[in-house]
């Protein structure tokens, strides 16, 4: 054991997510894998240095990238489903020049629908925390949700040129524009499910508060995109619209996931996707729960 962290642990910190599930009250709340992409490091967080890492080598796989996990997550109230992010769909690419991405995988999130008995037909809704093609995915691919309304906040959808410049395809966006509804600041989404403004990733990045039986979870899509963060909330990422407001959202969010009863869910975070915020030598950590 180092810092603080087990052998087993920190397997789960260097490979991509499985499928998980937790209860939270009423609704059953499952991580669907879709892919994964190797960020570098120091490229993808400019404030961080050589020394965090060495610090820190659990969070960096064999090639001392950090593994980020790609998918969606679905919320399951009886017979209802939301889905949230959906994914970054058929993708195998290697390194982009001058950029902190490495090779990325996607194509497996209606496969992992399948595996766990959910029809794509019967989702009602597809909620993103913002446009980038990581998260539109599979729901900007013609007739993936036949039922589904595809939710994103007003400002995000008012500057969709940004996530285009991004690399979000054209294609995908008029996908989404058949069956778009706007959304705004901490409304109800699905029942028990929130939107949380987290601007700063990009200019209308939302989170979602999914609470049931005094307890909630928070997916905060991109507002984190490594445990790492959680101690060092002043880390901006490499493609941070506004990476002022982003620190300002990420120290918010991070109080409110140090609340009791409150679990967190981080899209990117590896294999430790779900967890708490704990104090830690007077800062806080991520926890991952057990599994």
């Amino acid at each position: 054991m180092a810092n603080g962290i087990t052998d087993t642990a920190r397997e789960r910190y260097r490979r991509p997510a499985e499928t998980r599930s937790v209860r939270i009250g009423e609704l059953t709340i499952t991580y669907l894998p879709d892919g994964a992409v190797g960020l570098d490091a120091r490229g993808w967080l400019p404030h961080s240095s050589d020394a965090d890492w060495a610090a820190h080598p659990e969070h960096l796989d064999e090639r001392g990238q950090l593994v980020a996990s790609i998918g969606g997550l679905l919320v399951e109230a009886d017979e209802r489903a939301l889905l949230i992010d959906a994914g970054i769909g058929r993708v195998e690419a290697g390194p982009v020049a001058g950029t902190p991405v490495g090779g990325a995988t996607g194509g497996a999130l209606l496969d992992s629908l399948a595996a766990i008995g959910r029809d794509p037909a019967s989702i009602e809704a597809v909620a993103f925390t913002h446009l980038h093609s990581d998260h539109v995915g599979w729901a900007g691919v013609a007739d993936t949700f036949p039922g589904a309304k595809f939710l994103v906040d007003q400002r995000e959808w008012a500057e969709r040129e940004l996530a285009e410049r991004a690399g979000t395809p054209r294609e995908a966006l008029d996908t989404l524009a058949t069956s778009l509804r706007g959304i705004e600041a901490g409304e109800e989404v699905f029942p028990g499910v929130r939107a949380l403004p987290s601007p700063g990733h990009t200019v209308g990045h939302t989170g979602f508060v999914i609470a049931s039986g005094g307890r909630r979870l928070i997916a905060f899509g991109d507002a984190l995109h490594t445990a790492a963060q959680v101690d060092r909330p002043d880390w901006h990422a490499w493609p941070d619209y506004d990476p002022r407001q982003a620190v300002e959202s990420r120290r918010r969010l991070i109080a409110e996931l140090a609340k009791p009863d409150t679990l967190g869910f981080g899209v990117h975070f590896a294999d430790v996707q779900f967890g708490e915020v704990h104090p830690a030598d007077d800062r806080p950590a991520w926890r991952p729960i057990a599994g």
